[in-house]
Order: structure tokens, then C-alpha cells, then sequence
């Protein structure tokens, strides 16, 4: 007998995963045909397959379920135990899931002799590489035909977006491959070798006689459809090419264009011109074509994404459909001073585009650092070692919970009536506490001991100490979390404190009559976990201490810095020791060991508005943030006579500046990110895990529904997949590590609040793009108990009911 884990999932709802068909009875292999792994290797001895929905419209996954004998199951739960990432290990080790998409080649077979298999490409894996569920003989040809019949439909409502019930024969047959290669056996009698095209006759075609398509009948009307033939991506039209006015740059290249389908880049064109030129004031543009053919043309803005690598003499960017639609392109240059030349007229049309500037007015050495900047190098110092990699897991199910404590025992909604959404997340560093802003409310959540997030409590009026209810524009946790500061947009010159034990705002702090407050943070990395009530404060073109304890207005006057030119200041950041980064939407950073004096080192801007700023615990790294790229930054100055000393303690010598390394997707991700979400890149601010005594080992940030996180050992050595990814279903508007660790990752969407662990990221791929994963909706999966209790205290699934918080504050 065999029994499917987690049923209980199947058998309770989760409505948003019901199958729509099922093959109880199986074998899960992957086959390698032209790999030297191994040609053949079983995955699941017993297993099921069954297609369902996911909670996005028109999207289905295949799913691959482990089956166990009686009594297999318990035993392997007892070798795993409670702990929660052993657990979710356990996950990745029952289930497979792939996203049905016409990329994986779905189709089926039915082998002389009876044997009924289902096959699909492993995207992840080597050129010819299948997964195969060879059917248990108990299931009918029938089941078979009706399973495949099914995948061609969600294919099809996959890729327009629309339901299946119009779609004629014609319309569903693109989705059959009927032109695939036969699918390999997955248990040769005979080694791979022995099966080569030289020594057997050739092989038969594939047999689609048994198709569910080929027994559908032919509608009597029906409108005409070619039938895909599955073609590589092709160039979009040409953009009409504006009027040069002057040439930047004008060098010969290979072109290449980056093909959905197959994942890799297809040359297009063996010899092209790439030009680019000044067609307007402050309006750039690249044109790409040969003595016959426009192939592209493209306004230089930031949105291309360049990468430049001189290992492989290459260029990357994006470029633009008028509907958005992102292609991916490669230039391959003959030489390094072919390139060099193509490099800088490009980043000179860039810089100037963004900064409305002369190249030739900015200092040589800014010049360089933005070259350098741009060029996909390894940095100084990177660790040689090779860390353990983490094996990623499928999702964990960690849940979330939405704030209403008063919610009736079948109430699961997660959208206020109000219309409001997330917006904010401020994480504890002293309690285990984290904090999600919503309009005019907070919510409470608790980090249990196995990593996830139970909702404590709702703030559910932010309101000042007149009564006057208001939507907060910035939080910061104070005072070791006791307090919050809140910051009211309709009121530039004021904060307010929140005492969190009462939760509502006690103080409101007038910082001073005409300077107002842009952003603020605190007084050193760790000041949140002190008593410390001093904290900085930073206006478009001033930066300052604010001490709450002053009387009358709390800007301390003489820790004031301010510029008489506009900055326009936008986000700052501190070390343990109270150094001082500060950037501003012009891109530039500036780094201070101390209020009230000169910036010891200016870092020049790149163009963009730099929207967030992170700095290391020890002053050695800093992190910018900027809509379409992270801009990391080492400040410890490695030769001269301040060799040893941070940019923070002393400026850096002329010919010792620092070292910057632009953090971004590759463009062939950022089109296929775009291909998904039809929106651009916008980074959330970017943050480093931290924790005291603790080394920054990871940075976290999020843009659209994806969550991005890079391998800091990875990217100080120049790997190629320093980044995994996880998507969500809906945009992430806020996230964060937990303190103290960088295994586990708090993220807010716009009705849900989730902790994750980092392990359930994936490489990027075209399936961990494409397949949006689902959080809990509001349930914590275990039965709701009268009050709308979960479980009991001693649980660690124990969620907060009605009478647990009727003496709180809150």
C-alpha cells in the first residue's frame, strides 16, 4: 500500500491548488542521453503526477509526488525531527513542481508493448536532458491521452492569457512536439554507447497515434492557426533611428540575440557596425546595423542594463519594444581596445544622459571610476575559498497572518476595505518582533523558535497626539524597540514617538522651524539595541544629530552640516562605531567619521537617484541601492600613506580610490524578469544581513514580485550566479534578513507578511522565474479553534486568539 504525503493538503482545501487530473501510479526518472553523469537516474520509485492550479490566472504546475509504503513515511519523519529546515528539506525530497509551460516540450508516448510514458525538458539541466514518468501498467492508455489533453490546454491558456474553451484543434496542436526526437528509454537494456546512431538503425518517429489531440474531433468551423514550429527568438522591428548629430562611438562586432526558448545566446549577425551617437540635448542613441539591415536601435538610458566583460570581449544590454517587451543582446568585439573604445562612448552617453553633464567637464578619475564601475570584474581581496553551497529547497510553507485579532473562525480575508496595502517593514533587533506598516495601522508579528511569523497584535490608529490620524511615510525602531519614530509627510518638520508598550504616540518631536526632516537614521549600527536617544536627521542639503531630550525644537546646532549648494540628500546609513555614509539622488556618496565637518571621502555619482544605503558593521562596505542596479563599494584604502584606514577615517590618495562593483541581474534576466511582469526593474532599498559580532554574508532586495539575494563570497571573486531569486504571485514592498541571521528572510507583500528561508531561493532560471510561489493567505494550515486560536501554547503553529491580547494596550 502507498501512501502520499502531505494528502492532508489535498483533502482540506487549499482551493487555489486543486488538481485538475491525476496519474496515481509511477516512476519519476531524469535521463542524461548526452551527458557524462550517468545516462539514467530514478528519482522516485512510487510516485503520482497530477497537474493543478496555482493561485495566479492561467498558470498550472505539473506536480511529481513521492508515494510511500505503509509505515515509510513516519519512520523518515522521526530520522528528520522538528527542525524546520530538515523539514523543508523534506519537501524538495517528496515533490517535484515544474511550471507548464511550452518550454518544457510536455508530450507523451505510448510504447509498443503498452508502455505509456510522460516526458518534458529539464530546463536546469544539459542540452537533451528529460524528466520521464514511465506509468505504472494499472494505468489506461485513456488516462494517459486525457492527462496530456489537459497539459496542451493550461500550456496554451499559459501563453494567451485567456481561457482554453475558444481554442480550436489548429489553435491546441502547437503544443503536441510532435516533431521531438522519440523519448529515450529511461532503463536502457543497453548502455549509452551501445545505442549510438553509428551501430543501431535509425530510430522510429515518435508515436502520436494515441494522442489525445489526434482523437479530439475536428470541429466543422474553425479558424486557421499555423502550427508553431517552436523558432528561436526573433528580432523585434527596427525603432526608427533619430538624426546623428555626433558620433560617440563607431566600432565592428558580432551580434547576438538572446533566445527564450533555449536559453542561450544565438548569433544573428557575424559583422555589424555598433554606433553610438548624440541625437538631442542630453538624448543619446545606439544603432545597430550592417551595409544591408537596421537591426536595432535604442535611446541610451539606464533601462539597458549595460554589462561589459573583456574576458569574453563582450557587451551586453537590453533593448526595447514601444510595448515594453525587453530583448536581450550580446555584442562580441574582436580585441580588448575595440571594446575599450566602444565602452567609453557608450558610458559617455550614459553619464551624461542621466547627469545632463559634459564627459570631458568631470574629473579623470571620476571618469574612471565610472568605466570601472560598469565592467564585470572580480574585486581585490575576494576569498579564494569555496564556501559549502546551500542546496535549495522547494518553498518551506512558512505562513503569515493578516492583523485583524478580532477575526471570526472562518475569516481569512487579507484585504481592508480600505483599499490600503503593506508598505513598511521595520524588524526588531532587541525582541523577536517585526513591524508592518498599513495605511494608518501596524502590525505586530512574533518570530517563533522555528522561523516563522505568528501575528501578535494590531496598532490600529496611527494617529498624533491631537487625534489626527496619519499614514506613516518612515518608521525606525528606537530605545532597545521600545519606541518607534514615525515620520508624517504632511508635517516635514516633526517626528513622532511611539511608545510601544501602549502602542500609540506619546511625543511629538518640532525638529526645527525651517529645516525640515527628508529621511532619518540612527546614531550608529547597533543604537537600536541601546538606550541611546540621539539619532541623525538629513534635509535635501543638511545633515544633523536630533536629540528628543533638548527643549523646544531637537536640532542639535552645532552637529549641523549644511551645504549651500542642493544636494538633495536621500538616504543615509552608519557603522558600529558611528561612521557616517550619505548619498543622495544625484548618485553620489558621501562618507564622514563624525557630524559637523567635511566629508572625508566624496564617491561620484553614476547617474542614478541612490533610493537606500547599507554600510558593513566594521565601515568596509558600502551598499547602494538605485532603481535598477545595487552599487557595492569597498572603503578600505589598500596602499599610500593611509593604507589600512577606511574611507570613513581618512580621504583616499589620488591614485587610491575606491574600489566600486555594480551589483544587477544580467540583461537576459532582466528581459525574461520583464517578458514576465511586463514592469521594470525597481529595486527595493537594499540591506546587508547584520547582527553584532556577526560578518555581512548576504544582501537581500526585491523588485516587482521578485525577492533577490546575492552570495557575498560569491560576488567578491566575480562567480557568475552570485544571485538566487524566489517570485511571489504579487509585489514585494518590503523585506528584510531577521537580525542576527542570514538564513531567514521577513518579506512583505501587499496583504501578507511571510518569513522564508533563504534556502527555498533558486538559481534563475526560466521555471523559478516564471512559477510564482503561494504563502498562506492568512492561515497558519492548522484548524481554527473558537476566537480564531490556532493550536495550543505549547505549539509551535500556536497563533494569538481574541482573549489572549483583551488586557493589551493594543
Amino acid at each position: 500500500m502507498f501512501v502520499l504525503r502531505n494528502v492532508g493538503k489535498l483533502i482540506f482545501g487549499d482551493t487555489s491548488k486543486e488538481s485538475l487530473v491525476e496519474l496515481t501510479q509511477g516512476q519519476l526518472y531524469l535521463v542524461r542521453p548526452l551527458s557524462p553523469k550517468g545516462y539514467s537516474e530514478l528519482i522516485f520509485k512510487d510516485a503520482a503526477a497530477r497537474i493543478r492550479r496555482t493561485n495566479q490566472d492561467f498558470q498550472y504546475q505539473l506536480v511529481i509526488q513521492r508515494a510511500y509504503e505503509e509505515g515509510e513515511e513516519e519512520l523518515l519523519d522521526d530520522e528528520d525531527g522538528e527542525d524546520a529546515e530538515i523539514a523543508a528539506l523534506g519537501a524538495e525530497r517528496d515533490e517535484k513542481t515544474f511550471l507548464l509551460d511550452e518550454g518544457l516540450h510536455f508530450r507523451s508516448e505510448i510504447r509498443e508493448g503498452g508502455e505509456k510514458v510522460l516526458a518534458w525538458r529539464d530546463l536546469s539541466g544539459d542540452v537533451g536532458d528529460l524528466y520521464e514518468f514511465v506509468c505504472d501498467n494499472s494505468i489506461s492508455s485513456t488516462q494517459v491521452e486525457t492527462f496530456e489533453l489537459i497539459a496542451v490546454q493550461c500550456q496554451y491558456e499559459r501563453k494567451h492569457r485567456k481561457g482554453h474553451q475558444t481554442a480550436t484543434v489548429e489553435d491546441l496542436a502547437q503544443f503536441t512536439f510532435d516533431s521531438e526526437q522519440p523519448i529515450p528509454s529511461a532503463s536502457p537494456t543497453h548502455s549509452p554507447e551501445a545505442l549510438s546512431p553509428v551501430n543501431t538503425m535509425p530510430p522510429p518517429s515518435r508515436n502520436t497515434a494515441n494522442s489525445a489531440l489526434k482523437r479530439e474531433s475536428t470541429p466543422t468551423k474553425s479558424r486557421q492557426a499555423p502550427v508553431k514550429d517552436n523558432a528561436p527568438t526573433a528580432a523585434p522591428p527596427v525603432l526608427t533611428h533619430p538624426e546623428a548629430q555626433s558620433i560617440l562611438a563607431n566600432e565592428l562586432a558580432e551580434l547576438h540575440l538572446f533566445d527564450f526558448v533555449s536559453g542561450a545566446f544565438i548569433l544573428q549577425d557575424p559583422s555589424v557596425n555598433a554606433v553610438v551617437s548624440e541625437v538631442g540635448k542630453w538624448q543619446y542613441w545606439l544603432q545597430i546595423s550592417n551595409n544591408d539591415k537596421d537591426w536595432l536601435g535604442q535611446e541610451v538610458i539606464a533601462d539597458i542594463n549595460p554589462v561589459f566583460n573583456f574576458e569574453y570581449l563582450s557587451f551586453i544590454f537590453n533593448a526595447y519594444t514601444p510595448s515594453g517587451d525587453a530583448y536581450s543582446w550580446l555584442l562580441r568585439f574582436k580585441d580588448q581596445d575595440t571594446e575599450t573604445r566602444f565602452q567609453e562612448g557608450l558610458m559617455q552617453a550614459l553619464w551624461e544622459q542621466l547627469n545632463e553633464i559634459k564627459w570631458n567637464k568631470s574629473k579623470e578619475d571620476d571618469r574612471d571610476y565610472v568605466l570601472e564601475a560598469f565592467q564585470d570584474l572580480a574585486m581585490e581581496d575576494a576569498p579564494e575559498e569555496e564556501e559549502v553551497e546551500e542546496e535549495e529547497i522547494e518553498d518551506d510553507g512558512q505562513k503569515s497572518e493578516h492583523y485583524d485579532s478580532d477575526e471570526d473562525e472562518d475569516d481569512v480575508v487579507t484585504r481592508d476595505d480600505d483599499g490600503n496595502v503593506n508598505s513598511q517593514l521595520a524588524v526588531g533587533y532587541k525582541h523577536d518582533r517585526s513591524f508592518v506598516v498599513r495605511g494608518s495601522k501596524i502590525g505586530v508579528f512574533k518570530h517563533t523558535p522555528n522561523n516563522n511569523l505568528e501575528f501578535s497584535t494590531n496598532i490600529s490608529k496611527v494617529e498624533t497626539p491631537n487625534g489626527k490620524l496619519f499614514s506613516p511615510k518612515k518608521v525606525m525602531l528606537h530605545a532597545e524597540d521600545t519606541n518607534m519614530i514615525l515620520q508624517n509627510e504632511a508635517d516635514p518638520n516633526s517626528l513622532y514617538r511611539m511608545d510601544l508598550e501602549y502602542g500609540k504616540i506619546v511625543d511629538e518631536w518640532k525638529v526645527h522651524d525651517d529645516i525640515p526632516v527628508n529621511t532619518f537614521a540612527p546614531e550608529s549600527k547597533f543604537a537600536q539595541m541601546s538606550s541611546e536617544q540621539t539619532f541623525l536627521g538629513l534635509s535635501r542639503n543638511a545633515l544633523y544629530r536630533i536629540d528628543p531630550r533638548l527643549a523646544g525644537n531637537k536640532l542639535v546646532d552645532s552637529e549641523l552640516k549644511q551645504y549651500v549648494s542642493k544636494n538633495d540628500f536621500s538616504a543615509a546609513a552608519t557603522t558600529e562605531k558611528g561612521y557616517i555614509a550619505v548619498a543622495s539622488n544625484k548618485g553620489d556618496i558621501r562618507m564622514f567619521d563624525r557630524l559637523g565637518i567635511n566629508a572625508k571621502t566624496h564617491i561620484p555619482a553614476l547617474g542614478e537617484p541612490i533610493i537606500g544605503l547599507d554600510v558593513s558593521a566594521d565601515g568596509r562596505w558600502v551598499l547602494a541601492t538605485c532603481r535598477t542596479y545595487l552599487l557595492l563599494i569597498d572603503a578600505l584604502q589598500k596602499d599610500g600613506k593611509n593604507e589600512g584606514k577606511l574611507g570613513f577615517e581618512k580621504s583616499f590618495g589620488k591614485d587610491s580610490k575606491p574600489q566600486p562593483r555594480r551589483l544587477g541581474l544580467t540583461p537576459a534576466h532582466v528581459a525574461q524578469f520583464q517578458h514576465e511582469t511586463g514592469a521594470a526593474l525597481s529595486f527595493t532599498p537594499a540591506r546587508f544581513n547584520t547582527g553584532e559580532g556577526l560578518s555581512e554574508t548576504s544582501i537581500i532586495t526585491a523588485t516587482g514580485p521578485f525577492i533577490v539575494t546575492w552570495n557575498m563570497k560569491k560576488v567578491l571573486r566575480g562567480s557568475k550566479d552570485p544571485y538566487s531569486i524566489k517570485r511571489y504571485a504579487e509585489e514585494v514592498k518590503a523585506d528584510n534578513f531577521k537580525y542576527g541571521s542570514d538564513k531567514n528572510v521577513i518579506v512583505a507583500l501587499p496583504n501578507e507578511v511571510n518569513m522564508v528561508a533563504k534556502q527555498s531561493f533558486k538559481k534563475p532560471t526560466r521555471e523559478s522565474i516564471a512559477t510564482p510561489v503561494r504563502i498562506g493567505g492568512g492561515s497558519f494550515g492548522g484548524r481554527r479553534s473558537d476566537a480564531g486560536r490556532v493550536g495550543t501554547r505549547e505549539s509551535g503553529r500556536y497563533k494569538l486568539g481574541k482573549e489572549d491580547v483583551v488586557n493589551s494596550p493594543y
